[in-house]
């Protein structure tokens, strides 16, 4: 799954944050999940951060591939996802700096958390 996670960002990186895109010209957070689910585990997953949530299982100790999930604002505009790394850094698509790995352990990234979800054993 690491590996799987390294090659993401490799083909993404450099790739700006785009609401409702899903290309190298531009992505949003869910839409880099979906393609990466799709892609590179093979297993079709929602499209829309709001449905994203709603499938897998709740879990508190996070692995390689884990959805992890953040409030980042009012409704369901305002939730983030990316994809759990390891070490605590997780893979997502920032609205200013675009495809990137973050630290579960940022100051804002804590104050936003919201939860993780399993959906690959």
């Amino acid at each position: 799954m690491v590996k799987n996670i390294e090659q993401q960002y490799q083909q993404w990186r450099g790739t700006p944050y785009r609401y409702g895109g899903y290309s190298v010209k531009g992505i949003d957070c869910s839409a880099f999940v979906n393609n990466f689910y799709d892609q590179k585990i093979n297993m079709p997953i929602p499209r829309a951060t709001v449905e994203q949530v709603k499938i897998g299982k709740k879990v508190s100790k996070l692995q390689a591939g884990d959805l992890i999930f953040f409030k980042t604002g009012q409704g369901e505009n305002g939730l983030h996802v990316g994809i759990y790394y390891k070490n605590g850094q997780f893979l997502h698509v920032s609205t200013s700096r675009g495809v990137e790995f973050a630290s579960l352990h940022d100051s804002y990234w804590k104050a936003h958390y919201w939860q993780a979800k399993r959906v690959v054993s």
